[in-house]
């Protein structure tokens, strides 16, 4: 796998240091420009994204400490590196202290800017490499290997074998609820880009006006709002695996973007003209049959075959029942808390209506469904009457007393959903494993307001 090439801006009013340093960076493999003066420097970095900036601390016109803030308010994490040829350590201590992250004194040797920025460099990777590691642990909630040993399953695994060593994009397909990004993830950590991020992209929730922004970033000043640059997920991703959930609910114009993505391999930041090489795998996901998208004329029919290198057709949970005890048993280990994750089971009369039930929401309405009989159940069984009431609604159901003591426990799940995505109904439907139409049957049921 190859790694982007790093971008560097020197800004220094002498020419022959600027030709200099560009010259010596160039010779050791990185992509450099030069600015004369600070305003030029400033006006290149809005519209260009460069990782590091070796910036004069000395120059005619607008002073170096005042560039130092204006790069730092725009991108925090760039990294800065001040030369001065006065090398007075009063200005490099002050530069650093405004957040410079080391300074060259004038004059200086090749090999010391070679070294330096090397460093720099470092500093930056380790940066963005943060800050994908931010971004999985937020999204670390559910993602466990694909369990499940029925025949359907295992042929998913086996495919999962093949597909992971190599590069190829993989579309995921199946209802919702049923495990694509786990199948993505598994897929990822089989995968030689195992040490790289696995970035997490969900389509169905973006805006569509910030979508752009969302997966290829923005430069400062790029529109209303954008006060600083930012790195979008195609940028943190870079070396590793980027995954597209419910890919079908991009636009047209989002489409055709990210069609010229995957056949270049390069991004450009909103609000800038420069390219920025990515080395990284895709694979995207669908809960909706892209063909009829296709024929309806809401999706592109060549990023439709770009994409569907390797399909992968997940069954929902209904159609592999066998695999519900060995779920059940992973999700009362998961969500039974230390104390009670080892006496805990499930009564022989509640697994039999479990593997009875269709599971319109799939495994994240089993798994929900488990956490709710754990708030409910007052021993180490869980028996019928400690599951929700539509679980158990086309049998003998729970006592009157039981039900209503459900319907609280709902009520509460649904609020404290609604609270969690802050009132977004189709979000929240989803995170229940309810369809929308389900869930506003519900909130006026019990009398919600969108957050309670």
């Amino acid at each position: 796998m190859k790694s982007r090439t790093p971008r560097i801006l020197v800004v220094d009013d002498e020419e022959s240091m600027r030709e200099g340093c560009v010259q010596t960076l160039a010779e050791d493999g990185y992509a450099a420009k030069a600015a004369e003066n600070g305003k030029r420097g400033l006006e290149m970095v809005k519209k260009e994204s460069f990782d590091l900036v070796i910036l004069d601390l000395r120059m005619p016109g607008l002073n170096g400490l005042d560039v130092l803030r204006e790069l730092l308010e725009g991108d925090p994490d760039i990294v800065v590196i001040v030369i001065t040829g006065y090398a007075t350590v009063d200005s490099a201590v002050e530069a650093m202290k405004r957040g410079a992250y080391d300074f060259l004194p004038k004059p200086f040797s090749p090999e010391a800017l070679a070294e330096i920025v090397k460093r720099g460099w470092q500093k930056r990777q380790l940066t963005l490499e943060n800050a994908c590691l931010r971004l999985e642990l937020e999204g670390q909630a559910g993602r466990e290997l694909i369990i499940g040993e029925s025949a359907a399953m295992a042929e998913v695994a086996e495919l999962v074998r093949k597909v992971a060593p190599t590069d190829s994009t993989v579309l995921i397909s199946g209802e919702t609820g049923v495990g694509k990004e786990l199948a993505a993830n598994a897929i990822h950590r089989a995968s030689e880009r195992r040490e790289k991020p696995f970035v997490v992209v969900d389509c169905g929730s973006l805006v569509e006006t910030l979508f752009e922004s969302e997966l290829f970033g923005h430069v400062k000043g790029a529109f209303t709002g954008a006060i600083e640059t930012k790195h979008g997920k195609f940028e943190l991703a870079n070396g590793g695996t980027i995954f597209l959930d419910e890919i079908a609910n991009i636009g047209a114009s989002i489409q055709a973007k990210l069609l010229r993505v995957i056949q270049e391999r390069e991004v450009t930041k909103v609000g800038s003209s420069q390219k920025i090489d990515i080395d990284l795998r895709i694979i995207a996901a669908t809960n909706r049959d892209l063909l009829n998208e296709i024929r309806e004329g809401n999706f592109r029919e060549d990023l439709f075959y770009r994409l569907n290198v390797v399909p992968i057709q997940l069954p929902p949970l209904r159609e592999r029942t066998e695999d519900i005890p060995a779920l059940v048993e992973h999700f009362l280990k998961k969500l039974g808390g230390k104390n009670r994750a080892a006496g805990i089971r499930m009564s022989d009369e509640a697994m039999r209506l479990l593997r009875e039930y269709d599971w319109p929401g799939n495994v994240r309405e089993l798994e929900n469904t488990i956490e709710r009989a754990l708030v409910v159940a007052e021993g180490d069984v869980i028996g019928v009457e400690d599951l929700p009431y539509h679980t158990v609604g086309k049998h003998e159901g729970p006592a009157p007393s039981s039900i209503g003591r459900l319907a609280d426990v709902e009520r509460a799940e649904i609020v404290r959903t609604l609270r969690r995505f802050g009132g977004h109904k189709a979000r929240t439907a989803e995170f229940l494993g309810i369809n929308r139409k389900t869930l506003r049957e519900k909130i006026r049921k019990y009398g919600l307001a969108d957050g309670g």
